[in-house]
């Protein structure tokens, strides 16, 4: 097969392919932008380092306060830092019939905790929330950190371009960024920038701003043995966008792709979503300004009306300005309105209110306030767990796209500590299986809770049928296999938890020693009766004769 050749003539093709999907999407993200993040685009890479226009079309902060309460909702509730928001098992295996396994699942996990913990994931998750709520898309890159092991970027809504294979998973990105002279010459070296930047920096202008273009897509030329970089799986490449001369800043290759991406519902073939809660909540937001608008008028007509009345008063000032008064003129006539407006206020603010619930409540604000928050008074418990339930199914499409998310910045994490060679030592009945990753977060385990419920349902239930009809109706619980189960769901350190076979071993040991006890109290009580029949001195045939059997 003939090797591609790949210039900077290629990837500006490859580039001008991609803009059509994009062109087609980009109307829409500035209009949500406008009305949800207007400081967090860049659809122009010139635009970095400059302050946004002034926003006009924002006139209540509710769609901020809810895309902020949806961000920290998933925060909080998928990937808090304070908690254990994923577990580490090996696929198709049955983890809990060996308890050196569990022990290397949990070294894993806390493996990979203290390297999220030390990299500035937990910095950007936030905003990638906010974008996917608002846009139904984000992506961040992720690289290799000699301190930290990975080291995240954002890429802003706007500044790249992407595209898919055929099982519709995102292989391709465009970024267009700007960066300053000197950190081009420092990152790529003398000899790969263009003059124009090598000038730059020898002349002091080292703050100077130059458009760069980078490219990542799977490598036509790959060649799994190769060494070279260039032959990866995915090749990588950077170039000046407006530079004249024909070479690349670097080129390089990936052995797995090195971008994370959120990604929303998407329609069919599509390339970008096309839906999420700021698309849904969209036209509510719009409808809001609008009405908040008209009620200012409404209320600035009642309080601050047009005056009408004789010529004569014409540069008289008003009364209520300070030290200021006005006269009737001479035939007793003063200012007065021009008309008299009594808008309907109250029911215009009902709408608005109605509206700003509507909006939050898109965005799950109402959900994540209902499983942080304590159970209402006038609620029981029941209720309560229903109400959750209902919710979390609301919620479950899009928590399912962030576990997605999530799961390949966990699957390249472990590849990276494999090439490290910093995995703690694996058993040697799962080498060579496949890593699967569970995730217990606060979300996920209010999921769960339908499970968990049923359990102590059914355990409830039989041990009190049993309590009223038949005691042996209790031989029909499997009791390790529900504490196994139930310290699964409720993710259970496993070392709380006795292995199977060793509590097995303790259960027989403690039957042997009561069994032991019964046998000496048994012999004891012989003796005790004897000693009463015979006397402290009757024994052998005395006692024989006593009781008559001589």
């Amino acid at each position: 097969m003939e090797k591609t050749e790949y210039s900077k003539k290629y990837f500006n093709s490859r580039r001008a392919e991609l803009d059509i999907a994009y062109n087609a999407i980009k109307a829409d993200w500035q209009e949500l932008a406008d009305y949800f993040l207007p400081r967090s685009v860049r659809f122009l890479a010139r635009n970095v380092n400059k302050q946004p226009v002034k926003n006009k079309k924002i006139k209540d902060s509710t769609p901020l306060v809810a895309v902020r309460n949806f961000s920290s909702g998933m925060m909080s509730g998928a990937t808090s830092p304070a908690t254990n928001w994923f577990k580490v098992k090996v696929k198709n295996y049955r983890q809990e019939s060996s308890y050196e396994i569990k022990i290397w699942c949990s070294e894993v996990e806390n493996l990979f905790r203290d390297i999220f913990n030390s990299s500035n994931l937990y910095r950007i998750l936030p905003s990638v929330y906010k974008q996917l709520g608002v846009f139904g898309i984000s992506v961040f890159s992720m690289l290799s950190d000699e301190a930290s092991i990975l080291r995240c970027q954002l890429l802003p809504i706007g500044s790249y371009r992407i595209a898919k294979n055929y099982k519709g998973e995102i292989d391709t990105i465009c970024r267009v960024y700007m960066d300053t002279a000197k950190n081009i010459y420092d990152k790529f070296g003398e000899n790969n920038v263009s003059r124009e930047v090598i000038n730059a920096v020898k002349s002091g202008r080292f703050e100077e701003l130059y458009e760069i273009v980078h490219f990542v897509e799977p490598n036509k030329n790959f060649m799994p043995n190769s060494v070279w970089a260039e032959d990866k799986e995915f090749i990588s490449v950077y170039y000046e966008a407006n530079s004249e001369e024909n070479k690349f800043l670097s080129k390089s290759g990936f052995d797995k792709f090195p971008y994370a991406v959120f990604e929303s519902e998407v329609n069919g073939e599509d390339v970008y979503p096309s839906e999420c809660p700021g698309i849904n909540a969209l036209p509510d937001v719009k409808q809001l300004m609008s009405m908040v608008i008209d009620e200012g008028k409404a209320v600035k007509k009642m309080i601050s009306p047009t005056y009408k009345g004789p010529a004569s008063l014409k540069n008289k000032k008003m009364i209520d300005a300070p030290a200021a008064f006005i006269e009737e003129d001479e035939n007793g006539r003063g200012l007065s309105p021009i008309y008299e407006v009594n808008p309907r206020v109250l029911e215009v603010d009902s709408i608005i209110e109605k509206l700003k619930e509507s909006i939050k409540e898109i965005f799950y604000n109402d959900l994540f306030s209902m499983i942080l928050n304590t159970a209402e008074r006038t609620r029981t418990a029941t209720e309560v767990n229903e109400l959750k339930e209902e919710k979390m199914v609301l919620l479950s499409p899009l928590l399912q796209q962030i576990h997605n998310g999530l799961n390949y910045v966990i699957d390249w994490v472990f590849q990276e500590c494999i090439n490290l060679n910093i995995l703690p030592e694996a058993p040697a009945e799962i080498m060579g299986a496949n890593m699967d990753i569970e995730f217990v977060s606060t979300l996920a385990q209010a999921q769960k809770a339908v499970k968990i419920s049923a359990m102590e349902r059914f355990t409830t239930f039989t041990i009190n049928l049993a309590q009223a009809l038949e005691p042996s109706l209790r031989n029909k619980l499997n009791a390790n296999k529900i504490i196994d189960d139930y310290a699964e769901f409720a993710n259970i350190s496993p070392e709380q938890i006795i292995p199977t076979k060793q509590a097995e071993k303790l259960k027989q040991k403690n039957e042997e020693a009561q069994s032991q006890k019964q046998a000496m109290e048994q012999i004891k009580e012989g003796s005790e009766i004897i000693k009463n029949l015979g006397g402290t001195d009757s024994y052998g045939s005395d006692l024989l004769s006593r009781l008559g059997l001589v």
